[in-house]
């Protein structure tokens, strides 16, 4: 069954304008055709088209469903964007089915891309959303500077990636600790800077390695995001 995000679902029963025109320019369904809805906040609805054009697809909810959380605590990533921005995409995309709370990018010394438009990646969110049948959409922050995002509140664990040759570095997988929020730190396709690592270590970020294996930024992140789901499975 096809689903679609319905985020003001409580105050109309109207798909929104896009979702709208792909389920009937798209799909053609059509009055009396059966749906599936999410509002994006833990709830799905099975529903009927009760009527529909080439502007606005009405419907009626037969069945509200809410969703148990896939996973105990709060899993977000920081990572410095790619400068190709399909690699950034593909992460959202993939991070989002997998499982992921909150993405912050970030602005870093070494970052090669200082602008992230958050339109396309929110749509982006909500199709990997409805194609993982998750009921929940992960929250996306706005391009952040790196040393003021340090420096915000965290209840949980923090770790910070970085490619160095540090004695205090430990494997993610061995380190994570079930059912826990979760602050990982990814950085650009250069590295993080000493002093970044230094002032990340000093806010309470712990040194972390993802395996033996030197990965791009975008691949690093969802190894991240991997790890802490099998962890929390």
């Amino acid at each position: 069954m096809h689903v679609f995000y319905t985020p003001n679902i409580d105050k109309a029963h109207e798909l929104p304008e896009e979702e709208s025109q792909h389920c009937t320019r798209v799909l053609r369904l059509t009055s009396g055709d059966e749906i599936m809805l999410t509002d994006g906040k833990g709830s799905f609805y099975k529903a009927t088209i009760t009527a529909a054009n080439n502007k606005r697809c009405l419907f009626e909810i037969n069945e509200t469903i809410y969703q148990e959380p896939l996973w105990k605590g709060h899993l977000h990533i920081a990572m410095a964007p790619t400068k190709n921005m399909d690699r950034n995409e593909w992460f959202t995309e993939k991070a989002t089915e997998i499982g992921i709370d909150e993405l912050t990018f970030l602005n870093c010394r070494y970052s090669e891309r200082k602008v992230i438009k958050n339109e396309r990646i929110e749509k982006i969110i909500i199709s990997g959303i409805k194609q993982s049948l998750k009921a929940r959409v992960p929250l996306l922050n706005g391009l952040t500077d790196f040393k003021s995002f340090i420096k915000q509140d965290f209840e949980g664990q923090k770790f910070i990636a970085h490619c160095y040759d540090e004695n205090d570095k430990v494997y993610l997988k061995d380190v994570l600790n079930k059912n826990e929020n979760v602050l990982i730190l990814i950085g650009p396709e250069g590295d993080f800077s000493e002093e970044e690592v230094k002032l990340a270590k000093e806010n309470g970020f712990k040194a972390i390695s993802l395996g033996n294996s030197r990965l791009r930024t975008e691949t690093a992140a969802l190894v991240a995001c991997h790890t802490f789901n099998i962890i929390n499975t």
